[in-house]
């Protein structure tokens, strides 16, 4: 058996922080099966109520965690993941009417990733999520070519949940830089919001093998 912790923080006109780790059965690079738990918490700003006119924000914080039990399969060119189970979810509304505590609500995430190496130089990651708590389901597609040691190149992001809102982003990023045994992933961009605020984000990330 062993075991990866990670964590990562997204930072942007929302921000979002996670943490989690995957255990393996049967190796860190075998075919098997895996558990993948996390948990995190964000806060984003939305329309909020209309009052005498003018349309005021509303504030939405939330946190939200999962135990996920999956199976990878290792080929040659890479690695793909498929991982399911429960997720739960609350959150808190702020708003100048006062604060809200939504209900705690609970269900399923459904959770991909593929990460392939079409050359020597070259990796290609695509990531999947859905989740039935937020009605949510967010995606990431990203390219690299090998560069002093990491994998630098573009990325594009989306998400979308039964709220209504969406966000969109698009930049660059360098994966599997190491220091020792723990290994990053930074990204830089520019993303958009349904609600109509953009601006840059930051995105960092870190693994490492336990």
């Amino acid at each position: 058996m062993s075991a990866l912790i990670f964590g990562s923080l997204d930072a942007g006109p929302s921000a979002f922080m996670s943490a989690g780790t995957k255990i393996t059965f049967d190796g860190s690079d075998r075919d098997g099966f895996a558990i993948l738990a996390s948990g995190g918490g964000g806060a984003r700003t939305e329309r909020g109520p209309t009052i005498r006119g003018i349309t005021t924000n509303l504030t939405r914080q939330t946190a939200i965690g999962a135990v996920l039990a999956g199976y990878q399969w290792f080929h040659d060119w890479g690695v793909v993941a498929a991982f399911a189970g429960p997720e739960g979810s609350i959150e808190l509304e702020r708003s100048v009417v006062g604060n809200v505590v939504q209900p705690f609500r609970y269900g399923i995430r459904l959770h991909g990733e593929v990460w392939a190496r079409p050359t020597d130089a070259t990796l290609l990651t695509v990531t999947a999520i859905l989740g039935s708590t937020r009605q949510s389901a967010w995606g990431r597609l990203a390219w690299g070519h090998e560069i002093w040691g990491a994998y630098l190149g573009p990325e594009v992001a989306l998400y979308v949940d039964g709220t209504g809102y969406s966000k969109f982003g698009i930049g660059v990023h360098a994966t599997d830089f190491r220091i020792g045994d723990v290994r990053f992933r930074a990204s830089l961009g520019y993303q958009t919001e349904s609600s109509g605020d953009g601006g840059p984000y930051l995105t960092l990330g870190i693994w490492q093998p336990w």
